[in-house]
C-alpha cells in the first residue's frame, strides 16, 4: 500500500526514498566473490557486467565506447553531441577543459556548450563515430533524443547501430514534437519500435504507470530516472522534477513483473539512471530490481574520459534551458578505466573497483547472480 502523508489540507504526497536511504541486509548463507556471476543479456546481446554509460560526451567518445565494450559494459555514444557536429572534438574538449582549469565562470562553460551544441547535426559525422566501434566487435549502441528519433535512426542503422536508446528527461509513449521541419505528427514509440529490427531502450521513466507504458510499446528496456547527480544536475531546481531512485526502480520493477504476467513472459530491462555516487549504489539499485545501471558520473574518473575529469549531461547544451552544470568530478582520483571498473583500489569510498565491489556485495549476501540479487533484503533508515 502506498505511504501516503498531509502536506496541507486536502494535499496528500506519496512517501518516497532515495537510494542513500535504503540499506541491504545480509540474510542468508555467504559466498566466495569468485563464484558470483554480473553478467546480463538484453534481446540477444549478452554483456559480463552490469553497465550501460550515460550518452554524454563527458565521458563517451568513440574510443571509450570500444573501451567499455572490450571490458565488458555497452558504451552509448550520443548521436546528438560533439561527435555528430564537430570534426575536431578533441579540440573543442581540450578547449572547454581548459577553461574550467582557468576558474571560467561555470555559466561560461554552458554558454559554449550551448555554442557547440548549436552546429548542425551532420549524418557523415555520426557514421564516422560509429564506425570504429563497429570495427572493434563490440556491440554498438547510440541514443537519440525522442524529438530527433525519426529523423536520424535510419541514418543510426545504417551506420552499423546495434541498440537504439531513446532517451530524453522525461519519455512518453508518445512524444509530440513540432518544428519547422515537422508537419506536427507525434513520434508514436509502439509503431517507431514496430518497424526496427534492434532493440530500443527508453526512457527516462519516474513512476509505475509510465515503466508500463513504455513496456507495452515493445521497449527492451526502460530507462528510470534522468541521470541525477548532486551538484551537476539541475532538473529538480529548474522544473521541480525530481526522481526518489530507489523507490522509482522498485516502482519500475513491479511494472516489469506485471508486464510479464501481462504478456505470457516478456522480459523488459529495468535501466537506474541516477543517484549512483559509489559502488554501493550500484549493489543498491541491482537490489531494489534493476537489471542493469547507466552510469555518468562515476566514469568521469576514467583516465580514458574525453572530459578529462569534468562531468555534464546532455541537458546541459539545451538552447534555452539548460539542466546541467560543467563541473570537475575527478579532482583527487583518476585511474585507468580498468580500474576503476574492476580494482585493484586504494580508495576507501567505493570510487574505485566498481563491479568487484557490486560482486563482493553479491557474495557477502549469498546470492549467486543478479536477478536471484534482486530478492535480497532491504531496510530504510529511520
Amino acid at each position: 500500500m502506498r505511504d501516503l502523508v498531509d502536506i496541507g489540507m486536502g494535499r496528500t504526497a506519496r512517501r518516497a526514498f532515495g537510494l542513500d536511504e535504503v540499506e541491504i541486509v545480509p540474510s542468508r548463507r555467504t559466498r566466495s566473490s569468485k563464484d558470483v556471476a554480473t553478467t546480463w543479456q538484453i534481446d540477444a546481446y549478452r554483456f559480463d557486467i552490469p553497465l550501460i554509460t550515460h550518452p554524454t560526451d563527458a565521458i563517451v567518445s568513440p574510443a571509450t565506447a570500444v573501451a567499455v565494450g572490450e571490458l565488458g559494459g555497452l558504451g552509448v555514444i550520443n548521436a546528438e553531441g560533439l561527435w555528430a557536429r564537430h570534426a575536431d572534438v578533441a579540440d573543442k574538449l581540450f578547449a572547454l577543459v581548459s577553461a574550467a582549469e582557468k576558474g571560467d565562470d561555470p555559466g561560461l562553460l554552458v554558454a559554449e556548450l550551448q555554442r557547440l551544441h548549436a552546429a548542425p547535426i551532420q549524418v557523415e559525422l555520426i557514421a564516422e563515430a560509429i564506425r570504429p566501434v563497429r570495427e572493434s566487435g563490440v556491440t554498438v549502441a547510440a541514443r537519440v533524443s525522442p524529438q530527433r528519433a525519426a529523423e536520424l535512426t535510419p541514418h543510426l542503422l545504417a551506420a552499423g547501430v546495434e541498440i537504439l536508446v531513446v532517451q530524453g528527461t522525461i519519455v512518453s509513449a508518445e512524444h509530440v514534437a513540432r518544428d519547422s521541419d515537422d508537419d506536427g505528427e507525434p513520434l508514436n514509440l509502439k509503431r517507431f519500435i514496430a518497424d526496427l529490427d534492434v532493440p530500443v531502450i527508453a526512457g527516462g521513466v519516474h513512476d509505475y504507470r509510465t515503466a508500463m507504458h513504455l513496456m507495452r510499446t515493445g521497449a527492451a528496456g526502460v530507462i528510470v530516472g534522468y541521470g541525477h547527480c548532486e551538484g551537476i544536475t539541475t532538473t529538480d531546481s529548474a522544473l521541480g522534477i525530481g526522481t526518489p531512485m530507489a523507490t522509482a526502480i522498485v516502482d519500475a520493477a513491479a511494472a516489469r513483473r506485471d508486464y510479464l504476467d501481462e504478456t505470457g513472459g516478456r522480459y523488459v530491462h529495468v535501466i537506474a539512471d541516477g543517484d549512483v555516487h559509489a559502488s554501493g549504489d550500484i549493489a543498491k539499485s541491482i537490489a531494489c530490481g534493476a537489471d542493469a545501471v547507466m552510469l555518468g558520473a562515476p566514469l568521469a574518473l576514467a583516465a580514458e574520459a574525453p572530459g578529462q575529469g569534468l562531468y555534464w549531461t546532455s541537458a546541459a547544451a539545451h538552447p534555452s534551458l539548460p539542466r546541467s552544470r560543467v563541473l570537475p568530478v575527478a579532482e583527487d582520483v583518476e585511474v585507468d578505466l580498468k580500474t576503476l571498473l574492476f580494482g585493484p583500489s586504494t580508495d576507501a569510498d567505493g570510487l574505485v573497483n566498481l563491479f568487484g565491489a557490486l560482486r563482493r556485495s553479491m557474495a557477502k549476501t549469498g546470492y549467486s547472480d543478479l536477478k536471484e540479487f534482486q530478492k535480497v533484503g532491504l531496510t530504510v533508515r529511520a
